[in-house]
């Protein structure tokens, strides 16, 4: 596997991993907004400071997360395994590159959210060493509102 930086030009990548992984919540009561996303978008973001890495298994891409340096410390958001991929240990292997990219800019916590409902990704972080520090119920634009968790590592 390899796990590379992505660029604004890997928006149309990043957007088809995200959509691909996030499309088993497009009929839940309160459906991801990763969905209304756009490849521009995508692109915005990228030009604009947030940061993404894509997972490559054979050269075809497979996964990838996006991630921002905040004051706190390296957030990251929109984890996406294609669906025939998960299960498999990729998402512990971008993580880890996450790790090691904080640790190499001098990064000591590693933060993410994570919807009370979505227990297997709660599980997968607790695994790994992330552990919540929060909880929070956050208003949806459909009237929804639904409960998420702060998870986080300290490096």
């Amino acid at each position: 596997m390899e796990i590379s930086s992505a660029q604004s030009s890997d928006a149309p990548i990043i957007h088809d991993l995200m959509i691909k992984a996030f499309s088993e919540y497009q009929n839940g009561i309160a459906p991801s907004s990763a969905l209304e996303e756009t490849i521009d978008s995508v692109s915005d973001a990228l030009l604009n400071g947030e940061k993404a890495i894509i997972a490559y298994e054979e050269n075809l891409p497979v996964g990838m997360v996006r991630f921002e340096l905040r004051e706190e410390g390296l957030y990251f958001y929109r984890l996406s395994v294609i669906p025939e991929k998960q299960g498999k240990g990729i998402a512990k292997k971008i993580l880890k590159y996450l790790e090691d990219y904080a640790n190499n800019i001098g990064v000591s916590t590693i933060l993410c959210k994570v919807r009370m409902t979505v227990t297997k990704n709660i599980q997968l972080y607790s695994s790994i060493g992330y552990h919540i520090y929060d909880e929070e119920m956050v208003n949806k634009p459909n009237g929804i509102t639904i409960k998420v968790v702060s998870m986080k590592k300290d490096l």
